[in-house]
């Protein structure tokens, strides 16, 4: 992977200083096109402002103009990123000139961003989050390409950027950032656990994965198929006997909260790779079936995340780990298996699997714990990319509470969520005649029977699932991701922790 910048905080230079700096430089213009005092004292010839007007650089927001340092001067490169207007930036905007920022670094090792901007006011919290907006942007998968040029084999790998963010206030931006990484930190574990291929990353080593939270002090218990059988968790094991990889349950653990306090729980859907199973896939795509663990991913990559910053809540994350495979033992259609819950269940396409595994996951959540509320996520259905497409996540919940500060919170990060509904003319298209319920119904509304068929399993809990099959993967790239896996549902998630239920 590309090596990741450093970053520091720094007070703004003074202007001889400025003036002398080497490397490149950074700095902000409102839609004015001005500078402040402070980038000016970079550039005290003018040089970058007056090519604004050849280069029809207005400030508008994420907008870039350069230039090359003219010959004599001690910096290489002057680059300046539109900000837009100076009154507008919220927490999103920060992030989103940080991802600029990071993608006009190019091969900089050395880098000052100067963090002034006429007519605002820019503190701690901004300079942090201009901070994650670089991280999240510099962020690639690519550990598994190698050189096929020998000259480049023996080159020296690519240098880490360092970066120093020139600001008002860099003991507040410093201690901002220490949070703000952490939540980075679990966004891009979840990228890399969505991006590793089905080969490298089954059941196993992606329970061995969560396990490693524990040196951040997470207690992670995993549960093999025999205390998995014990506990009568049929639904779950039926989607993985077709698979030589065992099927494992992580159930992750962060006490930062009041002791005896009930938790809040959050659950994903870990299908590592899925063939349909014996309703197989079209040929066509499957590789991207890799990608069908990207709810467990978010949760191991919140729960990361929330005990990285010590989060002060009680949070359990349960992720149900299958392979959806084909061979002699593989479930059939018309299968029917009993879950924990005791309800069963008749499989009429094996490629309705995720829900089977979360119906057991959500069950024994539930039994375990009795939260004060459960979040499942799972890229469940393709039904949700036609109706929301891959700009929102689709969100079903039994309780408005939850699902008001659920959405807020997308509002807010950006991982943004739309209300579907619920009905019992919904539920009844799961009825069964040879069973207490079907795992699918009719052609219509596939996204909606998919959550009434979660619901029988949560009992009155208020619950909330978040479908999450267009935003997980593949989804458009952006400021601050171009990676294949984007890591949905850690900021989203930490954010109505942090909102709603820390003490």
């Amino acid at each position: 992977m590309n090596p990741r910048p450093s970053i520091a905080f720094a007070k703004f230079a003074a202007p001889q200083t400025a003036a002398n700096r080497k490397g490149t430089v950074f700095v902000l213009s409102a839609d004015d096109g001005g500078l402040s005092d402070a980038a000016r004292a970079y550039d005290p010839g003018k040089t970058l402002e007056r090519a604004f007007p050849v280069a029809e650089f207005t400030g508008k927001f994420a907008g870039v103009v350069e230039i090359l340092a003219p010959e004599g001067a001690s910096l290489d490169r002057l680059v300046a990123i539109g900000a837009g207007k100076a009154t507008g930036l919220d927490e999103y905007a920060w992030l989103k000139l940080g991802g600029t920022i990071a993608a006009s670094l190019r091969k900089a090792t050395d880098v000052a961003v100067v963090l002034d901007l006429i007519g605002a006011s820019i503190d701690g919290k901004d300079a942090a989050n201009l901070a994650a907006g670089i991280l999240l942007r510099s962020y690639s998968f690519d550990k598994y390409k190698t050189s096929k040029d020998k000259d480049d084999a023996k080159a020296d790998p690519k240098k880490p950027a360092k970066i120093s963010i020139h600001t008002t206030d860099p003991a507040g931006a410093k201690k901002a950032f220490a949070d703000a990484e952490a939540v980075i930190d679990g966004v891009l574990l979840a990228r890399d656990l969505v991006n590793e291929p089905a080969n490298i990353l089954g059941p196993v080593e992606f329970a061995a994965r969560a396990k490693e939270l524990e040196t951040l002090g997470v207690k992670v218990e995993i549960l093999a198929e025999k205390e998995m059988k014990k506990l009568g968790m049929g639904s779950l094991l039926g989607v993985a006997q077709g698979s030589p990889r065992g099927a494992r349950m992580a159930v992750m653990q962060w006490n930062g909260g009041k002791p005896k306090e009930s938790p809040i729980a959050f659950v994903g859907k870990g299908v590592t790779f899925d063939t349909g199973g014996n309703s197989m896939k079209p040929a066509s795509g499957m590789e991207d079936m890799k990608g069908d663990m990207g709810g467990a991913a978010a949760v191991t990559g919140l729960m990361h995340a929330l005990a990285a910053r010590k989060a002060k809540a009680n949070v359990v994350g349960i992720i149900g780990l299958v392979e959806n495979a084909v061979d002699g033992h593989a479930q059939r259609p018309g299968d029917i298996v009993t879950s924990m819950s005791g309800q069963t269940i008749e499989v009429l396409n094996t490629d309705a699997e995720g829900r089977l595994v979360l119906a057991d996951a959500l069950w024994y959540c539930n039994d375990r714990f009795q939260p004060k509320f459960m979040v499942n996520l799972a890229t469940l259905t393709g039904a949700i990319m036609v109706a929301l497409g891959l700009h929102y996540a689709g969100l079903f919940s039994n309780n408005d509470e939850l699902a008001e500060r659920l959405a807020a919170a997308g509002q807010a990060t950006q991982e943004r969520l739309w209300r579907m509904p619920l009905g019992a003319e919904y539920d009844k298209l799961i009825d069964s005649k040879n069973a207490d319920m079907k795992n699918i119904g009719g052609r219509y509304g596939g996204a909606i029977i998919a959550a009434q068929f979660l619901q029988r399993f949560v009992k009155d809990t208020p619950w909330a699932h978040l479908d999450i099959a267009g935003t997980a993967m593949g989804s458009p790239s952006n400021e601050i991701n171009q990676s294949w896996g984007s890591g949905f549902g850690v900021r989203l998630l930490d954010r109505l922790v942090r909102d709603h239920y820390e003490s």
